[in-house]
């Protein structure tokens, strides 16, 4: 469609109900529609990709990822030059079996036994969040609650000390914000030097975070402290310090970004559906679980990842050419009509829910979906108990962005 252009700046800037009817319109074509990459200086481009957006399509994608693979790339549309990948290049943009073998390494961190030992060192974390909150008094969700959780619960797993928190914020805000002037001080017109300065400030802020998983790894290997990073760095199996660098950054942003969006538009929605909020403090405990899904489902903070494909492929009717990229448009795939009834309605009780919010099926489903539910819940648990009239009071800031569906600041009340 000549009016939908999913790759220029302008789209993105769009109101959401805009871009969700856009997707919409897109869902009812008979095939995929194949979208022109816009010419990045200093990086190069391709010929474009075909916009995966309905759930039949992201999911077969996500299953078969020896088709659909994640390599070179997955978190960038363009290549990604060898100066951004020293940084970026995580397990994220792997294939096995070198991913399966990072995979296997990090997931020590996500077993249910260490995060259930996690429930305590949250509940402490949620709670001193909302003392200061109370002690501030209302002003911006964003900053004063949403943001703040992620990132401590994160850093405290790594064993990075507090006074490295904000510099850890403020990179992975630069990170993923690169399309907005708030986090970058660049205006987003495509233009040559607007997108070579944010370049740069992309590659410092990764450096910075690299840099900083580096320095703790140096210090534990061989003098565990029993955090993340020291098991991360001893024992038989142990990432080398390009491997510790590059998991810690898609930990901070993957991990703190999307857990805080999803809050932030967690208290959006039970503002603007009192029905739905009134059922959930009803019985909190009961339908907590179905609130997380449906916010994640509803907001779906990462909105795509990239895919190429690794030979001639047919798929759902469609005809792909080994080399071709795809993108999965996950806020797309979950307002699917073919899946969802009603999906434009925000239902707490919906049920299924099969939503591709954490990523789909296959082997990069988001190795961190339970601890981010779990986060989302204890947040919501101690501002409803504590804070029970809680509510936004105005229009949220969207940040400016292709990748992320993020709320910079919302105003809120008690």
């Amino acid at each position: 469609m000549a009016d939908i252009d999913l790759s220029q700046i302008p789209f993105w800037a769009l109101p959401q109900a805009e871009r969700a009817d856009a997707f919409r319109r897109l869902r009812e074509l008979d095939r995929p529609v194949f979208v022109k990459e816009n010419k990045v200086p200093f990086v190069g481009h391709g010929p474009g990709y075909y916009a995966l957006v309905r759930h039949a399509d992201v999911s077969e994608a996500s299953r078969n990822a020896g088709i659909f693979s994640s390599e070179p790339t997955a978190n960038s549309i363009v290549d990604m030059p060898r100066w951004l990948a020293v940084y970026f290049g995580s397990m994220i943009n792997m294939d096995d079996p070198r991913h399966a073998r990072l995979r296997r390494i990090v997931s020590r961190a996500f077993t249910p036994r260490i995060l259930s030992k996690m429930e305590e060192d949250l509940q402490r974390a949620a709670t001193r969040i909302v003392d200061e909150a109370i002690a501030d008094g209302p002003g911006d969700f964003v900053t004063q609650i949403a943001a703040r959780l992620p990132v401590q619960v994160i850093c405290d797993m790594m064993g990075i000390p507090p006074k490295f928190h904000d510099r850890v914020l403020r990179a992975t805000n630069i990170i993923l914000g690169n399309a907005d002037s708030e986090y970058t001080g660049i205006e987003p017109e495509f233009k040559r030097w607007n997108v070579a300065r944010g370049l740069v400030k992309l590659m410092n802020a990764g450096r910075s975070l690299n840099h900083l998983a580096a320095r703790l790894g140096r210090e534990r290997r061989g003098n565990s402290t029993g955090d993340l990073t020291s098991l991360l760095v001893n024992g038989e199996e142990s990432l080398t310090p390009q491997e510790l660098g590059s998991f810690f950054i898609l930990l901070v942003v993957a991990g703190s970004e999307t857990t805080r969006n999803a809050i932030s538009h967690g208290l959006k929605l039970l503002t603007d559906h009192p029905g739905q909020r009134e059922l959930l403090l009803s019985d909190f405990e009961g339908r907590i679980g179905g609130a997380v899904e449906e916010i994640i489902r509803y907001s779906t903070p990462v909105i795509q990842f990239r895919r190429t494909l690794t030979r001639d492929h047919t798929m759902n009717g469609m005809d792909y050419r080994k080399g071709d990229k795809v993108l999965l448009f996950y806020n797309s795939a979950n307002r699917d009509e073919a899946v969802f009834a009603d999906p434009d309605a925000f239902d707490i009780t919906r049920h299924p829910n099969p939503h591709v919010g954490f990523g789909g099926p296959g082997p990069h489903y988001c190795l961190g979906a339970h601890l981010a539910r779990r986060e989302i819940t204890v947040m919501f648990r101690e501002l409803f108990t504590r804070l029970p009239e809680i509510r936004s009071t105005g229009e949220p800031d969207y940040l400016l962005s292709n990748f992320i569906n993020g709320i910079k600041h919302l105003p809120y009340a008690t």
